[in-house]
């Protein structure tokens, strides 16, 4: 998912790069079938996951990662990711050098030598302009890429610091496979009518085991989840086609326009036709 010292069987495009920092796409197509195995983080990596799902293990811990979910990788700190839950993944990784990281981040902590002591960070309303940005980044000129590498590692750390630190939640392994398998099937319907009996039936759990064992890997309730990620969608339609924004909304999932407005303007901070003026 990021840069590595070590080869992986996996696709990179390159989006671009300046002083200190590069960005790339990287689609991985390995599946339960696949042996994981170590690597090492050269520079500091901050990817925004796209699709898919996946295991990640780094020293500051282990963590499922989702659509919506930031991965964060320390410079010259070993890691392994993990397939066994389903096959693929596709991420946006802007990877840094140390010195222009530092820089950043201790503007954003105060704190000299910052790293990062988790190892990722999950779909957060703070983080949802951010992730709509690095969704549509292919399509920035120059100035607007070395902008968002800017901002990216300021608003990370800044949110990993105020961040609780994460509380202990033993979830047995066949629930977190059970929670991969709805991510990815919101993740596929997410513009369908979506209930937790359905959800709940696909992996043969009862609708408030679901809704425990998924807060407990994710942070956020299943609807949350899906609210974040139609609205990422929307915005980075909005941000990146002349389509009209009510045709983008219904096709997202949205049942109205007017309860799409609200939850956009909570989100964003602005009016979807603003966001769009100010990302054309």
């Amino acid at each position: 998912m990021t840069h590595t010292e070590q080869a992986k069987p996996i696709e990179m495009r390159s989006l671009g790069c300046g002083a200190g920092w590069s960005a790339s796409e990287f689609i991985c197509d390995a599946g339960p079938e696949d042996r994981g195995y170590e690597e090492r983080h050269v520079g500091v990596s901050i990817a925004f996951v796209l699709s898919g799902s996946f295991r990640y293990r780094t020293h500051a811990g282990d963590s499922l990662l989702y659509p919506g979910a930031f991965l964060l990788g320390a410079s010259g700190r070993c890691y392994e990711c993990g397939h066994e839950h389903g096959r693929g993944d596709c991420c946006i990784s802007f990877n840094y050098d140390e010195a222009y990281f530092d820089e950043i981040a201790h503007a954003a902590t105060g704190a000299l030598g910052f790293t990062f002591n988790v190892a990722g960070l999950p779909p957060n309303p703070a983080l949802l302009p951010l992730g709509a940005r690095m969704t549509v980044c292919a399509a920035a000129d120059p100035l607007a890429m070395d902008e968002l590498a800017a901002i990216i590692p300021l608003t990370i750390a800044h949110v990993a610091v105020g961040r609780p630190a994460p509380r202990n939640r033993a979830v047995a392994a066949r629930d977190r496979a059970r929670v991969a398998e709805v991510l990815r099937l919101i993740e596929s319907a997410s513009a369908e009518v979506l209930t937790l009996d359905r959800l709940a039936r696909r992996v043969n759990l009862s609708k408030f085991h679901l809704l425990r064992v998924f807060a407990a890997c994710t942070g956020v309730t299943p609807y949350k989840y899906l609210l974040g990620l139609r609205l990422r969608r929307a915005a980075g339609a909005i941000a990146a086609t002349a389509r009209p924004i009510a045709e983008i909304v219904f096709d997202e999932g949205f049942g109205d326009l007017s309860t799409f407005n609200a939850h956009f303007r909570a989100a964003f901070g602005m009016a979807p036709s603003q966001w769009r003026r100010t990302r054309s």
